[in-house]
């Protein structure tokens, strides 16, 4: 059962985005990513989009059937079927999204199920002529295959999957990929030994921590968002709460501390609202378990404000 949410001035309502619950926790090493989808709910989303003159349309969860357990070569990976069967849910849930409305949010869950988000959303972009890119907001870049995963924890692999790279026979084909030249990791700073030599080989654009304090994080985000534009591009955002400093965002299982700050954060997300070039979001990897008092789906809930169009000056403010 859906649920909309409208703003009182629909007068101001021009865009329409769906809220798609993805309570996916088996790519992870630990429970608890399953209930970010509703502690986003609680901390608001809905309400806050509609007040900035959003159509709001809550879907519900995304669900799956119990799976039959499915081996492997590689001994170290765990829940394998129950993942390839998040990719078939998630991959057409966000297909349909895109082609119903002009920006879905998909909240995570891990971030496995980006690998069903974000080929869902290259199959929309391929229907429009359009190329996709996709900028990935997190402390890892996720370009594990099954193969070379040593961990076993699939939500190290979306990124490798959706850019076509070989080792996936046991996930679902790709209807549509992304090419690797149109992906931007920003804010990266834990790489494994095969993830770095898959980007060494190929035309990913990366932007690690090091590289945001030397020039600062507008200029290499504005450089990428000029490509998308000059392609004519549809842009996904993928954004993983370990992109944020665990001092601001402790709910998640994979801290790395050293991650953007509070306006940095703010800052790309306005950025990319700007830019008018975001067709979707993932929110991804919120374990409310680890949470202090709801502080970072708050805070989620604030940067995908910022993303839709809030900004400064559109809020009241305190007189000093």
């Amino acid at each position: 059962m859906s649920h909309v949410f409208s703003s009182q001035d629909t007068a101001r309502t021009s865009r329409t985005t769906r809220l798609i619950g993805a309570p996916v926790q088996t790519g992870a090493s630990q429970g608890g990513c399953l209930m970010g989808p509703d502690a986003l709910r609680t901390a608001g989303l809905a309400k806050v989009l509609a007040e900035l003159g959003w159509a709001v349309e809550d879907m519900g969860d995304v669900a799956i059937e119990r799976q039959t357990p499915r081996a492997h070569a590689n001994p170290s990976l765990h829940d394998l079927a129950e993942t390839c069967a998040w990719i078939e849910a998630l991959e057409t849930a966000a297909f349909e999204a895109a082609q119903a409305c002009d920006l879905p949010i998909f909240m995570g869950g891990d971030h496995s199920l980006s690998a069903g988000t974000v080929a869902g959303i290259a199959r929309h972009a391929q229907t429009q002529g359009r190329p996709l890119f996709v900028i990935w907001l997190d402390a890892h870049p996720d370009l594990h295959t099954l193969d070379s995963t040593t961990s076993g924890n699939l939500h190290g692999t979306p990124m490798a999957y959706v850019t076509g790279q070989n080792g996936f026979d046991a996930y679902p084909p790709l209807k549509a990929s992304v090419a690797p030249e149109n992906v931007c990791f920003m804010g990266i700073r834990s790489v494994d030994p095969a993830e770095r030599a898959l980007i060494s080989a190929q035309s990913f654009e990366v932007y690690d921590m090091r590289a945001i304090d030397e020039t600062g994080i507008l200029a290499p985000l504005m450089t990428f968002l000029d490509r998308v534009r000059a392609a004519n591009g549809l842009l996904h955002v993928s954004f993983d709460v370990d992109f944020l400093d665990p001092a601001i965002a402790p709910a998640v299982g994979t801290t790395v501390p050293g991650g953007a700050t509070f306006r940095e954060a703010h800052l790309v997300m306005e950025a990319l609202g700007d830019s008018g070039l975001v067709c979707s979001l993932d929110l991804v990897e919120l374990n409310p378990f680890l949470d202090e008092r709801g502080r970072t789906a708050t805070l989620l809930t604030d940067l995908t404000a910022s993303l839709f169009g809030r900004r400064v000056l559109g809020r009241m403010t305190t007189r000093f």
